[in-house]
This record gives structure tokens, C-alpha cells and sequence, in this order.
């Protein structure tokens, strides 16, 4: 009978080890999601089919507790229903009843051609499609001229996913809130004039807003004085 040469080392338990070594290491557990970004949150912010357009998720690098939606004790002698867009703190308020409101993170247009003043908004649009003014292609040949004949709607269109539209005595005003792809510029005062959203949060305006709303875009002293009656946000940099 022949007999299996004995190699030393060969016990169960060494082997088991000698195999457990080459094994590919397990990947650390990846750390836990900050505190404020709840279940509901990256719900509201994920990634959904909207119409024909899948819409993505906004990074949780720009979801920051200040860029967040949220319900907030609010003072103002405006009626429920009213738009107030505070273009020093970067923050769009939709005024609910009894002193409360939605808040949503903006940006807005750089100095010299941001909106202010009143205005009310007697439609929106899904997905609208877009085309730049005549004072933009005169201002930026190179950068609009090409798109004179407009765009289709859809996640490249400046306009994003809604456009509330901004009407004055009548007249389009040619400024609009609406959603944005370019998700860093939230927060900011980067834009041509118009007033930018996440497309997640301005879906929601939009199903909020009823035709004909007043919008309040507050000069420098209406942020202050806002400011002042809630006790706290203070106005940021240009």
C-alpha cells in the first residue's frame, strides 16, 4: 500500500490559516451619513424618474444643513402663498399660515443683474425648453450667439426641471425661479439674473405655488430688517 509523503504544516488548522491569509481583505464598513442627512432627506434629494427625464440625486457633499429644505418659523406681514426671495442670505421662502415656512437654498444673480422688487408668477413650466435674450448674446457673442434658435428641455437646458415665470404690470420680466444642473452654484451669486434651485426643491415649489403669486425679491435693508425679526441669518458676501 503506498503511503501519502507527509508535509509539514499541513494540519487542518494551518491550513486553514495559510488559505484564510490569502483571502482578499474585507473592505472597510464606509462611514456613517452625517446626522442631518435623514432617510427623508436623501429621499427628497435622490435620484427619480421625472416625465421622460431620469433626474439625478444631488451629491451629499452639497447637501449641507444650510442647503437643505426645511420648515422654519417664519415673521412677515406677507400672506400665505407668497414667494420672498432674499438675494443676501441666498434663500427662497414660501410662506405658510401662522408664522411658518418653507426655506430653500438659492442662487441668485450676480450684482448689477439680479432681479429685485415685485412680481407674481402666472404660470410655470415642465422641463421648459429655453432661449438666451438678446442683451445675453449681445453680452457673450461667443457663448449664446450658437444657441439663438433655443434649446429643448431636458438636463442641459439652463431651466432645469420647472421654470416659474416672472411677470410685472403684465410683462414678462424675462427672470425666472428655476431648477439647475450646475448644483454648485447653490448658494451663490453666479447666475445671469435668475434665481436657481435644486431641481428637487423647485418640483416641490412648483406644486406649491398658485397662479398669480405675489414674489417679494428683498432689497439689502428688507434682508437686514427680515433678518432682524427672526434672529438670525445674516446676509453673505457677494
Amino acid at each position: 500500500m503506498l503511503r501519502r509523503p507527509f508535509l509539514p504544516g499541513t494540519a487542518p488548522g494551518l491550513l486553514f490559516l495559510v488559505l484564510a491569509a490569502c483571502a482578499a481583505p474585507q473592505p472597510p464598513e464606509p462611514p456613517p451619513a452625517p446626522a442631518h442627512l435623514t432617510p427623508e432627506v436623501l429621499a427628497h434629494y435622490g435620484s427619480r424618474p421625472d416625465g421622460e427625464v431620469e433626474l439625478p440625486a444631488v451629491p451629499a457633499r452639497y447637501l449641507s444643513p444650510e442647503n437643505l429644505r426645511q420648515e422654519v418659523n417664519f415673521i412677515t406681514d406677507e400672506r400665505p402663498g407668497t414667494v420672498i426671495v432674499d438675494p443676501w442670505t441666498r434663500h427662497l421662502y414660501y410662506v405658510l399660515p401662522e408664522n411658518r415656512a418653507v426655506r430653500y437654498r438659492v442662487a441668485v444673480g450676480d450684482e448689477g443683474r439680479a432681479f429685485s422688487g415685485q412680481a407674481t408668477i402666472p404660470y410655470s413650466r415642465s422641463w421648459p425648453s429655453w432661449r438666451p435674450t438678446e442683451n445675453m448674446i449681445r453680452e457673450f457673442p461667443d457663448q449664446y450667439g450658437p444657441l439663438r434658435g433655443g434649446m429643448d428641455g431636458g438636463l442641459m437646458n439652463p431651466l432645469g426641471a420647472r421654470a416659474l415665470y416672472l411677470h410685472r404690470g403684465g410683462k414678462d420680466t424675462f427672470y425666472r425661479i428655476h431648477g439647475t444642473s450646475d448644483v454648485t452654484s447653490i448658494g451663490n451669486a453666479t447666475s445671469a439674473g435668475c434665481i436657481r434651485m435644486f431641481h428637487q426643491d423647485v418640483i416641490e415649489l412648483e406644486t406649491l405655488v398658485k397662479s398669480g403669486a405675489k414674489v417679494v425679491v428683498l432689497t439689502e435693508e428688507q434682508s437686514d430688517d427680515l433678518s432682524a425679526r427672526q434672529g438670525s441669518s445674516p446676509k453673505l458676501g457677494s
